[in-house]
Formats: structure tokens, sequence, C-alpha cells
């Protein structure tokens, strides 16, 4: 349980007590319909919705509230802290606790593996320290700081994964959690809409290196390495992959029923075999940085192995499932375009005798990249020699057309177009066969996950 005295809020703050009952609080809500008792409750504003409305019921169950409009009256009996901002608020609460605690804070940012690397590093880490990590994606503005705000005053490490939109986001989440190490997982094209190019992407991930002591880096994204080598980065370099020498490497890699084996080695010094219970290649590459993170903070080969045998995946990346002769892949919970050719590749690398089946929705916030991005998964599943293409959405039937025009010269898959994803649940049973491997991809939006429902509830 989180101990946030009332002076550290006005400290953190500048807030001024309009009303006082408890000293302290257990932990930080901003959702009234959550609030507990001894919680405070942080009354955030935004586009559709205003805290304060929420006030009431808070209070009802919660000791307190931080709020940037005065209460008339002033509530009897609870905590009531006036601030200026709100949101401000919340981050300047979590830096402050952060600053308390003199520990290893790790953030981890990239493209694609975010979450699934941040989960190893826990695994890997907590089995020797005292770890706190940012549950699921809580990753933003407000779901980090929000995070920080468990801390309970014990722990050893803070693991804490960082996403972004935008130019900036980075940087000011870095100023939030004052990361010490920091992990960039790989740059490729999610958020190219918003931000305008690759080259753009790339500086806003390594708005990261800013002050950290320990800076891991994938060495076979050639031109992430490049972006790094260009920054005036004062820190201890580690880099981790499979095709270049780095201090981190995996040799030997297999793919195998459940996941992969491969040799681990150390900066040339240390080595073990190593078991993954996750497939796909993209998770022996999060599975490496995770290791670099480890390394750096003093765990040994022998130690990293044991904790990391024991990770069991994330539901909706790459969770993979075996029913009845066929295996399903689901790989809903999100899209862009370097992570969809990953899949589509792994796809074909663990499927079995059957036929590779992508049934692929619409990639989001790729703008005017959108209709190219499209037509370029088109063209990759039929080039790579996919048997069944399922299309669903407007912009991923832009893919559909380039398979099928691909097909003109290569030996291209059955293509199948739907409207979304109603329409391919009432027909996705006519196109499978027993003993198929198929791919369920798209964006969260897109909701594909329905889908598998669909298939599992059939066979």
């Amino acid at each position: 349980m989180a101990d946030i005295t009332v002076d550290d809020i006005i400290k953190a703050t500048g807030g001024e007590l309009l009303s006082e009952n408890s000293k302290s609080f257990s932990g930080v809500s901003i959702d009234s319909r959550t609030s507990q008792d001894g919680e405070v409750f942080i009354a955030l504003r935004g586009e559709r919705f205003d805290g304060h409305d929420y006030l009431e019921d808070a209070l009802s169950k919660g000791s307190g509230a931080v709020v940037d409009i005065r209460p008339d009256p002033v509530p009897a009996g609870k905590v009531i802290i006036y601030v200026h901002d709100t949101l401000r608020s919340l981050q300047d609460l979590a830096h402050f606790l952060r600053m308390k605690r003199n520990v290893p804070v790790v953030a981890v940012t990239g493209s694609n593996g975010k979450t699934t690397t941040k989960e190893m590093i826990y695994t890997i880490v907590s089995s020797k320290m005292k770890t706190l990590k940012n549950d699921g994606n809580l990753n933003n503005h407000i779901g980090l700081p929000l995070s920080i705000t468990r801390l309970k005053g014990d722990e050893d490490v803070i693991v804490l994964e960082m996403g972004m939109n935008a130019r900036g986001e980075i940087r000011r989440l870095c100023e939030i959690a004052v990361p010490s190490h920091g992990v960039i997982t790989n740059v490729g094209t999610a958020h190219v809409g918003k931000l305008g190019s690759y080259e753009a992407v790339r500086e806003a991930k390594l708005e990261i290196l800013d002050g950290l002591s320990v800076a891991v880096i994938n060495a076979d994204d050639v031109q992430l390495m490049h972006g790094v080598g260009l920054k005036e980065f004062g820190g201890q370099i580690v880099t981790f992959g499979i095709n270049n020498e780095s201090d981190v490497m995996a040799k030997n890699v297999k793919p195998t029923e459940q996941g992969s084996t491969f040799e681990m080695e150390i900066r040339g010094r240390e080595s073990a075999q190593f078991r993954l219970t996750v497939p796909g290649l993209f998770n022996v590459y999060n599975a490496l940085a995770a290791s670099a993170v480890s390394v750096s903070l003093g765990m040994g080969v022998d130690e990293i192995r044991t904790a990391l045998e024991t990770y069991r995946g994330i539901p909706m990346r790459f969770e993979v499932i075996r029913k009845k002769g066929m295996t399903v892949i689901n790989d809903a919970y999100n899209a862009n375009p370097s992570s969809m050719e990953q899949s589509i590749r792994e796809l074909l690398r663990i499927r079995t005798a059957g036929r590779a089946v992508a049934i692929l929705g619409d990639m989001h916030e790729l703008d005017e990249f959108s209709e190219k991005a499209h037509r370029d998964v088109g063209g990759l599943v039929a080039a790579l020699g996919l048997e069944v293409f399922v299309a669903v959405g407007d912009m991923m039937s832009f893919a559909a057309e380039e398979a099928v025009k691909s097909r003109v010269t290569l030996a291209g898959p059955e293509v199948y177009t739907f409207k979304n994803i109603n329409e391919a649940r009432n027909h996705i049973m006519d196109i499978l066969k027993t003993g198929d491997t198929v791919l369920i991809k798209g964006s969260r939006t897109e909701r594909m996950e329905k889908i598998i429902e669909s298939i599992t509830d059939a066979i």
C-alpha cells in the first residue's frame, strides 16, 4: 500500500489546502467508479469528461480530492487541495515521489515490443529485487505518473513503459520519471502519419536518451544505431542483437512448437542455452533487450535464464491457440506496418503442414501514408506465398487489390475482402480448413479478436 501524505501533495504541486481531515492517503484514484477508502481522487479533465462532475461520488468512497475548480461549498470532513492544473499536479506528484527513491528507473520505448519487453524485464528483475512496473500499457502522460504513485517505498527497481504519438511526449515522460536506464526496442513506422517521416519517429524515440546512465539499443536496427550515433550521448551503450556483433547476442536461434531456443552470449564471456515459451523471432529480440537491462543491473546469465523461462506472454500479442487441428494466432491487440510485416513472416516461420492464412484488419494513425502502407502489406502477402488472405476494412481493401495484382506474376493467395468485422465473422468458417495456421491482426479499434471468438466457437 502506498503512503502519500497531504504534505507530499502540497510540496509537489504547490497546492492550497482548503479542508483537512486525514494526514495521508493509501493511494491515488482518477476514476470515481473505482475510488477506494483511504485514496485521494485527482479530478482530471479531458475533451469529453470532467472529474469534478464526479467529485461527490469519489468523496463518498475516498478520503480527499485534488481539484482545480474551487468547490462551493467546500465538502466537510474530507481533505480538499486546490491546484491550478490537476493533470500537471498528478505528474508533479509522481515526479516528487520518484525523486524520494534513489533507485534505478528503467524506461522502455520503441515502435514494437514495448509492453512485452517491459514485462520480460519485470519477470527477470523481480525474481531478485523488489520491482514496480506500470500495468498493461499505462504508458502515457496519465498512466505513467499514476503508476508511479503506487510506489510503496521499499522498491529496488522501477520499470516503466513509455508510449508516444508526437514529438516531445517521451521527453515529458522522462521529466516525470527521470530514468537511469533506457531501452529502445526498435524504430519502425508506427505514428508516421502524425510525425510525417521515419526520421521524425526516430527522433521522437531518441528523446529517451537525455539524462540516461545506460542506454540499451537494438544493434540489428541499423537506422536506429545511426540515429544514436548522431547524438552526443554521454552514458554507457549496451547493445543487443542476433545478426550484428552485440553485448548481448542470441546465436543458433531455432523455432519450437511453443517458442524458440537459442544460445545467449553476454559480452563474449558468459553464455547459456535459453528456451522461450513464447513464439516469434521478435520475442527473441524482446528477451535480449530485457536481458541486456538485467545485465546492466548486475544480474548473471543463469539468473536471467531461470527467470525468463517462466515468462508466459501477454494475451492478444502473438498468442497461439491450438484447437482441433487448427492453429490460431491472436495478434489482435494492435498493428502498424512494421509489426504487420513481422507477424506475417512469423506466421510462415511457425506454420505446420497446412495453409498459412492471414486475416488482417485496418492499420490506423497512418494518415496520408495509409493507402501505400496497406498496399505494401498486400504485396508482401503475395510475395511471401501465403495461401489465403482475408482483408477486413476499407483500407485493407487496398491490400487485397495489391495481392490480386501480384498474382499475375506470382503464385498468389486466395483473396477475400469484407467491409467490416461482422461481415467477416459471418463467412470466415466457409474459408478456413482443418490444418490451417491462421494469423489475426489489426489496429486496436478494429477489435479483430471478435473473429477469433467466431473461429474458436465453431471448431
